[in-house]
């Protein structure tokens, strides 16, 4: 993933924005970003047609991997897959192993890949919003690809699971995607600057 951006999005300086500087801090960064994505599932709206609820949960994904970087994004993004694994309430309809491997477990997974593109990509971006949104809409893509792909064996389909699992969360997430670049851009905006090498 690194390789790919560096290729197709050269980096500008050493990001990303959260650099602890001791693992006991670097842990702490990930549990945070776990806990944040637990918190954002429970901004949940049903939706009667589709499986598939509309969530605070990718907001929370493109934040943290803008703020944290690819590693530890995805590193807090599968800490909260073990949570809700082992049992704990933190994925939106609730918690269990089984839910990683449901109609909808693709989605889940898809937030590891999206992490891991976001992450890479806000590394070597300029921190404004619009390049925080270009950002977002490849870890979208990322995603949906994932999400869809996996849902499609339960719905009879490609042609369904587009239907079901991406066209009613179109306009829902391109608006999360710019309130998420937004506050990226906002916080990175809020970075010291970095001081000249002597």
């Amino acid at each position: 993933m690194a390789l790919l951006a560096s290729l197709f999005w050269p980096q500008t300086e050493p990001r990303p924005l959260v650099q602890p500087g001791t693992r006991w801090a670097a842990l702490a960064w990930v549990l945070a970003g776990s806990a944040l994505l637990a918190l954002a599932a429970r901004v949940r709206v049903p939706l009667p047609f589709t499986p598939v609820p509309v969530t605070g949960q990718t907001f929370a994904v493109l934040v943290l991997a803008a703020a944290l970087g690819a590693r530890r994004g995805v590193q807090a993004v599968l800490l909260y897959l073990a949570w809700g694994a082992l049992g704990l309430p933190v994925f939106s309809q609730g918690g269990g192993a089984a839910y990683l491997w449901g109609p909808t477990a693709g989605y889940l997974w898809g937030f590891v890949a999206m992490a891991a593109v976001v992450g890479a990509l806000a590394e070597r971006t300029p921190p404004t919003a619009p390049r925080f949104w270009a950002a977002f809409f490849l870890g979208e893509a990322a995603l949906y690809a994932v999400g869809l792909l996996w849902l499609s064996p339960f719905v009879g389909g490609l042609t369904r699971a587009l239907q079901l699992g991406l066209w009613p969360f179109v306009l829902p997430d391109a608006l999360k995607g710019l309130a998420a670049a937004a506050v990226a851009a906002a916080l990175y905006a809020r970075r010291p600057a970095r001081r000249p090498r002597a």
